[in-house]
């Protein structure tokens, strides 16, 4: 609810209160005693007025005073409506001046009428029609005295309410029956719109998350939309399907993660969510539809400035719904739900092309991020089949040029960072949540070749055949009927915007992870020939090297993708011998690396895990020509250059610190270890650790957090089937030697050369023995 003093400003408050202290005093005594005034309606209606002027309530307890007088049975309701009418006029220029202005510095102090129309009971009057309205269709299952127009005004009144006074969505938020209610209201298409704007609100401060299988009759409800209605509904949708953010860093590490799996062994409301949602019929393929269905294309070089500047003045897309509500109504509305009725309204060719474009692109956004959600859910090959049976990738390839990237460039065009949460304008939005959705796609799945055409597949059959290895068993099994047209796929156009993209752009990271999901999982010499013919390893190089790059996001994600596409490809290491061809070159690119081992440890492990194939291959003429020109596998070759990797990897966390984010760089050291192991040098990389220990002073400390960190990792590793097949396809090396290697390691015998425990000094031992504990 509103704060009492909210609409006093500091420098009138002390007279303010001469003239209304003591009604807003009894108000208060009110709500903590629940006793006294229920309602500001109840006081004289001459006090009220006596007041107003004073006070500067503009008349609203007035106005409250007779809509509640209006809303009582078999009164005329068009008297009521007026007065709600006169209301909606004040509250809505403080919304509006909301929308339109910082919300950040905002307070309830800037918006006066709101104040003092929740203060004086005008949710709870508003709340009445509502419930009258319900009652009379629902139950008394007669013919409502509520019209759509009343009901209308009365979700503005609470909408507005909501944006200006934090405290009455919180206050709704909180009665669950009121928001099952809001659902059912989303039947009636004249009040859709702005029912569900006001549940969209109100579900982002719920403290718990609605269950979607608590709402009556879903699924009809759902089937019952039409395109447009079905779109805006997805904004609702994103809000109970996402796991909420903790909002708190320490939340995020590994070891608080996993001990609140351990509480929750159950699955999320959110989870339960996504089960609800597949399960309505013809969801999947409808959201397909929306998602890749074709807009009108705007024309004039001014169209993202154009796009901006509407987007300075639109909150949530409620203006902007409004307007095309406005525009595709027509005096006798039909109720088929074609979305093609959305094109054929002559209003529609009266709203600005780039309104209509917006408008698309808002939605898509919302679309895409539900599918991408559900696709990084535990029915994920559920959904991965549906989407491409009903072929959302060749959608969104015909899409590409025309909509999603569209060839227009603007010097001063500022691109946020990759938090997908940030205040972006549609456009970047859209392009940000296509590359996620992509990303989700392709991650170890075998659908990712739907993102090539047919000549392209053909091409990738050609690079097999010509290394005489065998076809990827899941490109053979790709259904050619669903993979994209046209002259280029998905992937390929891709990388052609890829290459265009500012150095700094934050694009760039989430197209290098989506480039980059394509390669992950087992390694595929095709696959990675596909690409470093297109010219993708260069590329990479230059903004690595030469570009000026200073991201640290970009950078990282450019690392990852240069570890999957180099990994274990002779070709590809000769290429980046030719690309870097100068001590200068060198040294910049092993400076880029060493800045920063989180981000670049998984190019650190590709080129460990490379060197070590190479060198088992050495009656290859090829491959030993390339170990002995390469300067990046020389310089890899050098022992000290490998310990010194290996030192501050294991230097640089601990286990209260280990995050999905830098878990990486205990797995990279441990592959230097398991490769040491398997040539029976595990012993000299331990001694090296301990004289490392001791050179720097700090006897047993280093040794002490790698011994907790490998039990933290069998911790971790040994219940997630997931992670542990990542591992194994990543690396090439089975995974049971990798819980060998650890076992070995954490050995309690102090006699065995390979044990962790053997290198360190009694005195020194078990320095953090208690870091693991519950």
């Amino acid at each position: 609810m509103a704060t009492l003093l909210g609409c006093e400003s500091p420098c009138t408050r002390g007279k303010r209160r001469n003239y209304s202290s003591n009604i807003i005093t009894k108000f208060t005594a009110t709500k903590i005693t629940g006793q006294g005034f229920s309602r500001g309606t109840q006081l004289p209606g001459g006090l009220l007025q006596e007041r107003d002027k004073r006070a500067k309530w503009n008349g609203i307890p007035t106005l409250l005073q007779k809509l509640y007088e209006s809303s009582h049975p078999n009164s005329d309701l068009s008297h009521a409506h007026t007065f709600l009418k006169l209301l909606l006029s004040q509250l809505s220029v403080e919304a509006m001046s909301f929308v339109t202005e910082d919300r950040k510095t905002a307070q309830e102090s800037t918006f006066p009428n709101t104040y003092t129309f929740d203060l004086f009971g005008g949710v709870d009057v508003s709340l009445t029609f509502l419930w009258r309205y319900w009652t009379e269709i629902n139950i008394c299952a007669s013919v409502t005295t509520v019209n759509d127009d009343l009901v209308k005004d009365c979700l503005s009144v609470l909408y507005n309410c909501c944006i200006c006074t934090e405290g009455v969505t919180k206050s709704l938020a909180a009665r669950d029956d009121f928001v099952l209610f809001l659902f059912t209201l989303m039947t009636n298409k004249k009040t859709f719109l702005q029912t569900a704007t006001l549940i969209e609100d109100i579900l982002g401060v719920k403290k718990e998350m609605i269950q979607l299988e608590g709402i009556p009759n879903l699924s009809g409800l759902v089937q019952s939309f039409d395109q447009q209605q079905l779109a805006n509904f997805c904004r609702i949708l994103s809000v109970t399907i996402s796991e909420p953010d903790v909002g708190n860093d320490d939340k995020h590490t590994l070891l608080a993660k996993n001990a609140q799996q351990k509480r929750n062994a159950s699955p999320s409301r959110a989870e339960v969510n996504q089960v609800t949602l597949l399960s309505i019929p013809g969801f999947i393929e409808r959201l397909c539809k929306l998602a890749t269905r074709k807009v009108s294309e705007a024309t004039g070089a001014n169209f993202l400035q154009e796009l901006e500047d509407w987007y300075t003045w639109l909150d949530n897309a409620l203006v902007l719904d409004a307007l095309m509500q406005m525009a595709t109504e027509e005096p006798e509305q039909s109720k088929s739900s074609d979305e093609s009725s959305l094109a054929t309204s002559p209003l529609r060719h009266r709203l600005p092309q780039s309104m209509k474009i917006v408008h698309e692109i808002m939605y898509k956004v919302e679309v895409l991020y539900v599918l991408c959600v559900l696709l990084m859910g535990r029915q994920r090959n559920q959904v991965h089949k549906m989407l491409a049976e009903f072929r959302l990738i060749p959608g969104l390839n015909n899409l590409f040029d025309k909509l999603i990237w569209r060839k227009y460039t603007v010097s001063n065009h500022v691109v946020h960072g990759q938090n997908e949460n940030c205040d972006c304008s549609p456009e970047i939005s859209f392009k940000i949540q296509f590359l996620r959705l992509l990303q989700s796609f392709s991650d170890h799945h075998e659908n990712k070749y739907l993102l090539l055409n047919s000549q392209e597949l053909n091409e990738l059959s050609a690079i097999s055949m010509k290394a005489n290895i065998p076809e990827v068993e899941a490109l053979v099994n790709t259904d050619r009927s669903l993979v994209c047209d046209g002259k280029k796929g998905l992937l390929t156009r891709l990388l052609t915007v890829m290459k265009r993209e500012p150095p700094d752009s934050s694009f760039r990271f989430w197209q290098a992870r989506a480039v980059e999901s394509f390669l992950r999982g087992a390694t595929s010499y095709a696959d990675q020939m596909f690409l470093l013919k297109r010219g993708l390893l260069e590329h990479i190089l230059f903004c690595i090297i030469d570009s000026g790059c200073t991201s640290r996001d970009v950078l990282q994600s450019y690392f990852d993708l240069l570890g999957e596409l180099m990994k274990f490809n002779i070709d590809a290491f000769k290429r980046f011998n030719k690309y870097v061809n100068t001590p200068e070159k060198f040294q910049m690119f092993l400076t880029q690396i060493n800045s920063s081992l989180v981000d670049s440890n998984m190019l650190v492990r590709c080129i460990v895990l490379s060197l070590d194939r190479f060198e088992s291959q050495t009656e290859d003429v090829k491959v030993v020509e390339v170990l002995s020109e390469c300067c990046l596998l020389s310089y890899m070759a050098r022992v000290e250059n490998r310990l010194s990797f290996l030192f501050r990897l294991v230097n640089i966390i601990n286990v209260q610190t280990l995050t999905q984010e830098n878990v990486s760089c205990l797995n990279t050291s441990l592959v230097i270890l398991m490769l040491a192991r398997r040539k029976a040098k595990l012993p000299f990389y331990l001694n090296a650790l301990r004289e490392k220990e001791y050179a720097e002073k700090y006897p047993g400390c280093l040794l002490n957090n790698f011994h907790n960190l490998l039990r933290f990792w069998q911790r971790h590793y040994l219940n997630k089937d997931k992670d542990s097949t990542c591992l194994e396809n990543s690396s090439c090396i089975p995974f049971s030697y990798w819980k060998e290697t650890v076992s070995v390691l954490l050995g309690s015998d102090r006699t065995s050369l390979c044990a962790i425990a053997s290198y360190i000094d009694e005195p020194f031992m078990d320095l953090d023995r208690d870091l693991l504990e519950d």
